[in-house]
Formats: structure tokens, C-alpha cells, sequence
């Protein structure tokens, strides 16, 4: 069993506290402390429940039809409940079929942790659509565990309902777990989806603070699910990792999630000014193809050029000053995240600098 450092951190830690504009990010623009004008002089600085503070797990549980405070466990970030639930779901002699692209994470765990594993591709020809029966085909009799995200990130692209209801009589035919990101739930640009774990005890939902709302540094996610022996799986496998949260990230969260209607209506706002520049943006552009996004922050457009987009994210960072992720850092060389959550103003500098280094890197290859 050997851990790896998964590629697209690394890029992050090299070079995004190196730049002027970043339009890589996959999260709205993060909130500043005082900003959010809440009090936490009376936070009790102890160790906290370890499937999360009830009074934030009774707030999360709302937005979950028929879901209360005991069918969610609240972890260190979405990450740690993603890890939880396979290390506990998945054993050595299960599978787990991922959606890739996606963040790496999904698939670094299982691969890690020596599990078997098949990567269920989106493809750009299928605008990064599920194709349902590829999905089925790469099902075998120890498959425990698809695992999808939707909107996706990369790509933003969004299922239906109808196909998602498709997914879940597939797992619940074949007794087999969906999990189900949903870290973009509020930031479809349609209706959002029912929550997974509403429809049906095969289904885990997973979420967090840190996308659509712009709460990164408190690092606090959570999972749904009306099986509440997963929720005793997260709680068992965090116990050997983190125990429990941080209680000021927890107050944080509770106070965010109550006032989420009038935060989220300005995040909204924003996300779809900032979407219509990148739209407009790529209409002009010669030199890339993009799907556009459905849901989220980000997109994945592929660059024309034979060529991968290595050299163009160098060139970005190192003589623009400007902060995107090379498609490498999800298998996928001809392709870049886009990230459109920010500051519009940094955003619009960032896509005039991506226009130059696009026709630098076009002159280079045409000597």
C-alpha cells in the first residue's frame, strides 16, 4: 500500500500563491473572516462529537428531504468523507468503478489502498455525459461502489434526474453503493438534482463548504445517507485520522448554512455574471473547443494545437502571472480547468492573459 501525492496539489502548491490572476480555481471567491460578521468569542475550544457538532448536523439535515441530524456524518472537508467511505466500503477483494475525469482523489484512494478499480470515462463527443451503458458493462459480481460527481469537475457537465434515477435502479438492482458528489448541488444553473441520498438507502450524498460557498480554510464538509451504518463507518475511520472537527470551523459552518439563502443569492450572482464573460470569451476564440458548463465554476476547454497544455499553463504562471490547471493533472493532456468563481475583474485580466499565451504558444509551434 503506497500513498502518493496526487499531481494537481502539487501544481496548486507550486505555483498558485505565485500569481496575480488565478482562473484555476474550482471554488467561489473565498470569504474573508470578518466579512462574515459572526461571533466566536463564546466557541468552546474542545474536542468536539465525532460525527460533527449536532446543532451543524441538524441544519445540514435540512436540506435533506426526510434526513435528520443522525443520517449525516460531518468530516475534515469532503476529502475526508470521500476516503472514509471507500476505505471502509471497499475491501481487498471488492470494486469500485469511478467517473474520470474528476478530482483525483476518487480515484488516488482506491488505487492507493491496492483496490480494484475501472475508470468510467466522460467523453467531450458526449459532452462529458454519462454513458449508461458503458457504466453497466464495467460492472462486475464484487462491484460495491460507483462513485460520480455531478456537476462535475472538471468539465460542469450535469445528468438529469431521469438518468440519475436511472444510476440508482442500477445499484439497487445489482446491491451496489452510489456516491455521489454533489459538491455543486447549489450552483446547477438548472434545477438542482434531488439529493441523492434522498432517493433511494444505496445512496450516499457528499458535499461541503468549500465550492459554491467560498469557505475553503474551514474545511468542512460532510455525508449523507440514510444508511446509517456508513455513518458509522465515516465515524470509525476518522477516528483513527482526525477524531473530530475543528470547533471554530464548525460554528463557522452552522452560522454559514443558516444564513445560506441570502449568501448563496450573492455567490449566484456572481457565478452567472462571471459565466456569461468566459462564455462571450470563448466565442471569440480561434485557438480552443469547449462543452460549456451546466453547473459550478469550471470548465474544461481543449486547446485546438496538437500539443498538450503543459507549456501553455508554464508560460501562464511564469510570464503572465496567471494561475489555470494543465489537463495533466486529470489524465487528460489537451484540456485545462478554467476556473470562473472569482473576482470578475481578476477574471477578465486572467482570460486577456490566457489569450496571449495562446497565441504565443500557437507562433511557437507554427516555426
Amino acid at each position: 500500500m503506497v500513498f502518493k501525492r496526487m499531481v494537481i496539489e502539487e501544481w496548486f502548491d507550486k505555483y498558485q500563491y505565485e500569481v496575480d490572476y488565478d482562473i484555476g480555481e474550482s471554488g467561489v471567491k473565498f470569504f474573508k473572516l470578518g466579512s462574515l460578521n459572526i461571533d466566536l468569542s463564546e466557541v468552546e475550544l474542545r474536542y468536539g462529537h465525532h460525527t460533527g457538532k449536532p446543532g451543524l448536523r441538524e441544519v445540514i439535515a435540512q436540506q435533506y428531504e426526510n434526513l435528520n441530524a443522525s443520517n449525516i456524518a460531518v468530516t475534515t472537508g469532503a476529502a475526508e468523507a470521500i476516503f472514509a467511505i471507500i476505505a471502509s466500503l471497499i475491501g481487498p477483494n471488492d470494486h469500485i468503478i469511478v467517473e474520470h475525469p474528476n478530482y483525483p482523489s476518487l480515484y488516488y484512494i482506491p488505487e492507493s489502498l491496492e483496490r480494484q478499480m475501472d475508470l468510467f470515462h466522460l467523453k467531450m463527443d458526449e459532452k462529458f455525459k454519462p454513458n449508461l451503458e458503458e457504466l453497466e458493462s464495467l460492472i462486475r459480481p464484487e462491484t460495491k461502489l460507483i462513485a460520480l460527481t455531478h456537476p462535475n469537475n472538471p468539465t460542469g457537465s450535469m445528468i438529469t434526474e431521469k438518468m440519475l434515477k436511472e444510476i440508482i435502479d442500477v445499484v439497487e438492482n445489482r446491491k451496489i453503493y452510489l456516491l455521489l458528489d454533489e459538491t455543486y448541488r447549489e450552483l446547477t444553473y438548472d434545477k438542482p438534482l434531488p439529493p441523492a441520498a434522498t432517493l433511494s438507502p444505496r445512496a450516499i450524498s457528499i458535499s461541503t463548504m468549500s465550492k459554491a460557498y467560498g469557505l475553503p480554510g474551514i474545511r468542512i464538509g460532510w455525508s449523507a445517507t440514510t444508511d446509517k451504518k456508513i455513518i458509522e463507518n465515516v465515524c470509525t475511520v476518522r477516528e483513527q485520522l482526525t477524531i473530530c472537527n475543528c470547533a471554530i470551523s464548525e460554528e463557522i459552518a452552522k452560522v454559514v448554512l443558516e444564513r445560506k439563502d441570502e449568501i448563496l443569492k450573492d455567490i449566484k450572482r456572481q457565478v452567472e455574471s462571471n459565466y456569461k464573460i468566459v462564455e462571450e470569451w470563448m466565442k471569440s476564440q480561434d485557438y480552443l473547443v469547449w462543452i460549456a458548463p451546466e453547473g459550478g465554476v469550471v470548465c474544461f476547454p481543449k486547446i485546438k494545437m496538437d500539443t498538450s497544455t503543459d507549456e501553455l499553463c508554464r508560460l501562464l504562471v511564469e510570464k503572465y502571472r496567471t494561475f489555470v490547471i494543465p489537463g495533466y493533472c486529470f489524465e487528460m493532456n489537451r484540456h485545462f480547468r478554467l476556473g470562473f468563481g472569482g473576482e470578475t475583474e481578476e477574471l477578465k485580466k486572467g482570460l486577456n492573459c490566457l489569450e496571449k499565451a495562446l497565441i504565443e504558444i500557437k507562433g511557437k509551434l507554427s516555426k
